[in-house]
């Protein structure tokens, strides 16, 4: 059951979305358009109230408490990204906003870029851990609370492996950009080997 409500909630953020961006740019009804985009985090209530409920019911965590954890945890992190990545999109396509930034990054931009997107994600970690965490204490009982222990190790361990592999390694070994997308050379350069000739040589 609490399955089929994550699956649920995931369903209603994107159809409450989309439904606000289509109303403020497309009906340019825009104040009733701002009220359904705020509504989005009222799903996530929804879903925290429902693990709750069943929590205190005296039974087991099971895997599907640790996921709405995981999942509300998250979607406090990136759910304002998302958002906003489809309301550039929607304004651009609908609205002639400005395009999207589309270009792709390299170097020391692309490592502060996942080192950014890293902090926030550590936010969703901190999130979702306290909330299993509350689990525990509705539960009292470590014996029926160790799916949400569990879970708390798997986020833990994914944040580790996202830092070695993504922030860290753009850190040490930065992405280069191909020859093709690399600025021309400064005009200055193309002249270095020109010996220069005295204003006074004589012939």
């Amino acid at each position: 059951m609490l399955f089929g409500l994550i699956v649920a909630c995931e369903v209603a953020f994107w159809v409450l979305l989309g439904a606000g961006l289509a109303v403020r740019y497309l009906l340019r009804l825009r104040r009733l358009g701002g009220l359904l985009l705020l509504a989005v985090p009222l799903v996530d209530l929804v879903l925290l109230v429902a693990s709750v409920a069943d929590l205190r019911g005296g039974g087991r965590a099971e895997f599907t408490h640790g996921l709405a954890a995981a999942y509300l945890g998250f979607t406090v992190a990136f759910g304002h990204d998302m958002v906003r990545w489809a309301d550039v999109r929607f304004a651009h396509r609908y609205a002639g906003g400005p395009p999207p930034d589309r270009r792709k990054r390299y170097g020391r931009e692309l490592a502060r870029h996942e080192w950014r997107a890293w902090g926030k994600g550590m936010i969703g970690w901190a999130v979702a851990c306290g909330l299993l965490l509350a689990g525990v204490v509705v539960i009292g009982d470590i014996e029926r609370a160790v799916a949400l222990l569990e879970w708390a190790g798997r986020l833990t361990f994914a944040m580790v492996v996202w830092l070695v592999f993504w922030p860290l390694a753009y850190t040490v070994f930065p992405k280069r950009a191909p020859v093709d997308a690399r600025p021309p050379l400064d005009a200055r350069e193309s002249h270095h080997d020109r010996v220069p000739h005295s204003s006074g040589e004589q012939s």
